[in-house]
């Protein structure tokens, strides 16, 4: 503003001057002064512009900083495969064995604990066949009498309403259930018998019993009677017993007879 304040001083004492030089002069050609002051003042403005944009410092062009980049996800590129497809066809052929295993020795036979087959105190062990052995033979509707040796191995007595019941297998026209009848004290045996009858159709026959209580809960030692119904009589094999030899009993010696003795007199 300083600076158009002093260009517009001599501006304005020029004027003035060539306004009273006017006056004075020969008249030859008429001078407008109005016209005069227009251009003057015209010219003043356009220096001022002029000098204020001049001095006007232009605003620095703002520069954006460019964006940070972003870390790129690098995807894997799959590969896919066609897979290879074998295809194996067998031979179908005639499979022939080359060994026979062959069973040598003895059979191995499970012997059950006669512990596992308790019912409370009540437990019965087998002993022997007293008669009618595995392989007995008889003649269709033959009667005979199976007897089973038995030990009470349990911890109580065995009452007399205790009975031997059938199990499984033919009854062999038995009267069943059969009573015991007696007692049987703990550690003691006794024998146990049952009348039966041979089927009329020959062939192997088996059945199975069991003692029971008077509840009728059984237990020990499962009681097997086997034998065959032939049309053919053969002798009927007779279980071994045991037998004892005599002892010799001992002959006194003889008694050596007295013989008359001499006596002397005094």
């Amino acid at each position: 503003m300083s600076f158009a304040r002093k260009a517009l001083a001599p501006l304005l004492i020029l004027l003035m001057l060539l306004t009273a030089c006017g006056s004075g002069l020969a008249t030859s050609t008429p001078v407008d002064s109005n016209s005069i002051s227009t251009s003057l003042v015209g010219t003043l403005v356009a220096s001022l512009f002029q000098t204020q944009t001049a001095q006007v410092t232009p605003n620095p062009t703002s520069t954006t900083a460019p964006p940070t980049p972003i870390n790129t996800i690098v995807y894997p590129t799959i590969i896919f495969q066609t897979p290879t497809v074998v295809y194996y066809y067998p031979t179908l052929g005639t499979i022939t064995p080359t060994f026979t295993p062959t069973v040598t020795g003895t059979v191995f036979t499970p012997t059950v604990d006669p512990n596992l087959l308790a019912s409370g105190c009540n437990n019965l062990a087998f002993v022997r066949d007293v008669t009618v052995p595995s392989g007995t033979v008889f003649a269709p509707k033959q009667d005979f009498t199976k007897t089973w040796k038995v030990a009470n191995i349990g911890t109580c007595k065995w009452m007399y309403q205790y009975e031997i019941v059938l199990l499984s297998g033919n009854a062999f026209n038995a009267n069943t259930p059969t009573k015991l009848n007696r007692m049987v004290d703990v550690g003691n045996w006794t024998e146990l018998s049952i009348g039966m009858g041979a089927p009329k159709n020959p062939g192997d026959y088996t059945s199975y019993w069991r003692m029971a209580d008077s509840n009728g809960k059984m237990f020990g030692a499962t009681l097997v009677v086997s034998f065959t119904v032939s049309t053919t009589p053969t002798d009927t094999p007779v279980p071994p017993t045991q037998t004892t030899a005599p002892t010799s009993t001992p002959t006194p010696s003889s008694t050596p007879t007295p013989t008359d003795t001499a006596t002397t007199g005094p």
